[in-house]
């Protein structure tokens, strides 16, 4: 029987404090709250010259919650505004199980975020479809919904494409991408989208959703395994498709990371043949 990511969490948690009560007490009150800068790269078949090095900040999972305060949230929000991306992407997961009295306060925590070609978003399986969307909207920071919308960076176009964590068959994603021109990038919270996108001969996904597996044991590796999903955290490849997935920023379940800190991502779009 296949154990839920939840179950294997929560299991894999007490026996890692159960045998290190150091390690689990680190993870509950500093870890978590660490966070910190990602640089990577992430090579784009037929990413024009103009487009060469443009770089994506990248927050996802804030999970703002009882165990995820605002002083975490907002410390994202500097280092993001500190490195000065082109352009901001927020993965989704806002808040915890839909949690009502967190949608309009994470949003107002995120609010500050800007960058020169815009800030955009979509949406996890812990957000509702009504009430999280609008709160980003009154903060205008533009959700994309199963849509998609051009971005035009130095005389280029870049087609940044939004789904929800429910649209997953590709013939649904494949309605969306219809008639696109420009370079194409996926914005899905669930990385195992990447098997659509390669099927689809899109060139670049940005996804969150793992946590990075967010316990991380010694010997073990992440308990969130490749078996579930095609990559648990940074750069990985499927076909002619790359794709970035963040550990994010907060936590769910259990309030503590090991070996796995949050992070903001900012991602730097090469042309494939420059790496």
């Amino acid at each position: 029987m296949m154990l839920s990511r939840r179950a294997a969490i929560k299991g894999v948690l007490v026996t890692t404090i159960g045998a290190a009560t150091g390690a689990g007490s680190y993870g509950y009150a500093y870890e978590r709250h660490r966070v910190g800068v990602t640089q990577a790269s992430l090579q784009v078949s037929g990413l024009p010259p103009a487009l060469d090095g443009l770089r994506v900040g990248l927050l996802t999972d804030i999970h703002h919650s009882g165990m995820v305060p605002a002083e975490d949230v907002s410390r994202a929000v500097e280092l993001a505004l500190a490195q000065k991306p082109d352009l901001i992407v927020l993965g989704g997961d806002y808040v915890t199980f839909g949690d009502r009295a967190f949608v309009g306060p994470v949003a107002e925590l995120l609010a500050p975020l800007q960058a020169p070609h815009g800030v955009f978003a979509i949406l996890g399986n812990h957000d509702d479809d009504r009430d999280m969307p609008a709160a980003l909207v009154a903060q205008h920071i533009q959700v994309l919904k199963d849509v998609r919308t051009r971005v035009e960076i130095r005389g280029e176009g870049l087609e940044l494409v939004g789904i929800r964590y429910w649209t997953r068959r590709a013939a649904d994603i494949a309605r969306i991408l219809k008639k696109t021109e420009d370079t194409v990038l996926l914005l899905a919270h669930d990385p195992r989208r990447l098997t659509e996108a390669a099927a689809l001969d899109v060139p670049a996904v940005l996804s969150g959703h793992t946590h990075g597996g967010q316990v991380v044991v010694p010997g073990i590796g992440p308990i969130v395994t490749r078996k579930r999903f095609p990559i648990i955290q940074g750069v990985g490849a499927q076909d002619n498709t790359s794709i970035f997935v963040s550990r994010g920023v907060g936590t769910v379940y259990v309030p503590v990371r090991i070996n796995c800190p949050p992070e903001v991502a900012i991602i730097t779009l090469k042309r494939r043949s420059q790496i």
